[in-house]
């Protein structure tokens, strides 16, 4: 049995149509037919549904997959831990971050004391979108104000704060320090997209004030949020350590809420069996001493 044999089955199985794995894999629509059916053959069972050039895995395929995908996962493993133990210095670290503002100051200096190490920083929305890319070892680190559990997801809590609420300087709650949330039922809020996590937890602290908040802007960036908020078209929920030194905005203003206790922690998660270079746990040691001095 080929490894080469082996990614094309997994590609096929991935896009269900041999013409499209075929041009992915730049290889003619015969070869990888005939390299299936070998496989196919070795393995005495068949592991696709044929419909012309569409094709779904049945039982057996589906099965097999799983095992392929376990195997290609631990030779990944196996050259990361490699190349780590040959004392390669210009590692990599790749994470998820829900703080858009703390961002660029905590790469900054990480960077400044390890300027070998290269960071790719993934996009995610949803905890289940975060826990996926960690139980599939696509991210070392999720840093987040959700906490990500799963069988295999350690979590550690780095920070605690209280969320307030922002509203643009000519607001007339803007002379305050203070709100109970229920005075802002009928205001229209700047929110993200529902696909975010932060997003159902704050329509909760609405739910527990006793009312529905009137979303009037539903937006994918927590940049733009701010921004709309900034412009004077609405209020938001936010956290002062996610917006950095955008919290001092002189065209906002950041009330505490007082009634319900708005409260999040912030932590960083990574998968305890996915093996974590030496730039990897550097990352994690000097994340937990970052947010310690905030």
């Amino acid at each position: 049995m080929e490894f080469l044999q082996l990614k094309y089955f997994q590609t096929v199985a991935r896009l269900e149509h041999i013409t499209q794995a075929a041009k992915e894999l730049n290889v003619s629509q015969p070869s990888l037919s005939n390299s299936i059916s070998r496989l196919e053959k070795r393995l005495g069972v068949p592991l696709f549904e044929r419909n012309g050039r569409h094709v779904k895995l049945n039982a057996f395929g589906k099965t097999y997959l799983r095992r392929i995908e376990r195997a290609f996962l631990e030779l990944e493993e196996g050259e990361r831990e490699i190349i780590d133990m040959a004392g390669l210095e210009h590692g990599v670290v790749s994470i998820s971050i829900t703080l858009p503002y703390v961002l660029p100051t905590l790469l900054k200096e990480f960077l400044t004391a390890h300027p070998h190490v290269r960071i790719i920083q993934r996009q995610l929305g949803s905890a289940h979108e975060i826990r996926s890319e960690l139980e599939n070892a696509d991210i070392d680190f999720c840093i987040t104000s959700t906490a990500i559990t799963g069988p295999d997801i350690e979590w550690q809590t780095l920070a605690q704060e209280e969320l307030c609420l922002t509203v643009p300087k000519g607001h007339r709650f803007a002379s305050r320090e203070s709100i109970a949330l229920s005075e802002a039922a009928n205001e229209p809020f700047i929110a993200l997209s529902q696909r975010s996590n932060f997003r159902k937890i704050t329509d909760d602290f609405c739910r527990k004030a006793g009312f529905e908040p009137h979303i009037a802007f539903e937006l994918e960036e927590a940049s733009s949020v701010q921004t709309l908020v900034e412009m004077g078209l609405g209020l938001t929920f936010a956290l002062p350590l996610s917006l950095g030194k955008r919290a001092s905005n002189p065209d906002t203003v950041q009330l505490k809420i007082t009634d319900p206790v708005c409260q999040r922690t912030f932590g960083i998660a990574w998968n305890k069996k996915h093996y974590l270079s030496q730039a990897a746990l550097h990352f994690r040691e000097f994340a937990v001493a970052f947010f310690g001095k905030l």
